[in-house]
């Protein structure tokens, strides 16, 4: 079985994403508590003792806040960077792998590329997933698309990519001048217009799936969203877009 994946929920309130292949099951990210990640887990048909490891991006507290509890109930292992690891006081963990922004890994058969990515964070990493001949790139919580990222994500089967603001409605919203400068600079999140331009530039007629991801409920709307992605969003055989609630149900990559 291919690559496939679903998401728990997706913007600021919380994050996490599964990904699977055959029998095994990552967690990426965890920003939710023990009770609600058993929910929403189960509203996609799966225990987190089924989890094989848990993969966290950053130390944010929308995808960091409830790794640990969920670790530690479940006994599970942790990928991170050290920089991560070391952003946040967050208790013991059952098992620590570190892990470096350029060099692969696999957990069982899934093999994992650890992309390094311009973010207000320690040492903030997104990650692209191979299995079985079909690629997954996870791609939010940057404010710049980099070549090094283009390399990365250009040639995915599926891709999970942020859209997080309207820059219209950024400047003209509630947040402060400072928030409004990190959210909309080098090293906060991707606007509808970075995302559509990643996505000329790197082409997606090879994209089975297409998640419009990181939407913020305050700075943007998926009617903007759409819009400003419609051009890439026709060439893709499905394009969907990610909620804060009900997250994405699973996609997986159909393969010959």
């Amino acid at each position: 079985m291919a690559l496939r994946f679903a998401s728990l929920g997706s913007g600021s309130k919380g994050n996490g994403t599964l990904v699977a292949s055959g029998d095994h099951c990552l967690l990426v990210d965890c920003g939710f508590t023990i009770k609600e990640t058993e929910r929403r887990m189960a509203r996609l048909g799966v225990s987190p003792a089924e989890l094989s490891a848990i993969l966290v991006t950053h130390e944010h507290s929308d995808h960091l806040s409830g790794v640990a509890p969920l670790a530690r109930k479940y006994g599970l292992p942790v990928y991170l960077t050290p920089g991560t690891l070391r952003a946040r006081d967050i208790g013991k963990l059952p098992r620590v792998h570190l892990i470096e922004g350029h060099q692969p890994f696999a957990v069982a058969d899934i093999q994992v590329t650890p992309v390094a990515v311009p973010h207000d964070a320690r040492e903030a990493a997104q990650f692209v997933f191979r299995s079985r001949g079909s690629s997954l790139g996870l791609l939010t919580d940057l404010g710049t698309v980099t070549p090094h990222v283009e390399e990365h994500f250009g040639d995915c089967d599926a891709l999970v990519l942020e859209a997080n603001h309207d820059p219209q409605m950024l400047a003209q919203g509630p947040y402060p001048p400072s928030l409004k400068r990190r959210v909309g600079g080098a090293y906060g999140h991707l606007s509808n217009q970075q995302a559509a331009g990643f996505l000329q530039r790197v082409g997606c007629d090879q994209l089975q799936h297409l998640v419009v991801a990181h939407i913020s409920e305050k700075n943007n709307s998926i009617e903007l969203a759409r819009a400003t992605l419609a051009d890439a969003a026709e060439r893709v055989a499905n394009c969907i877009f990610a909620c804060q609630q009900q997250g994405f149900d699973w996609l997986q990559i159909e393969k010959d």
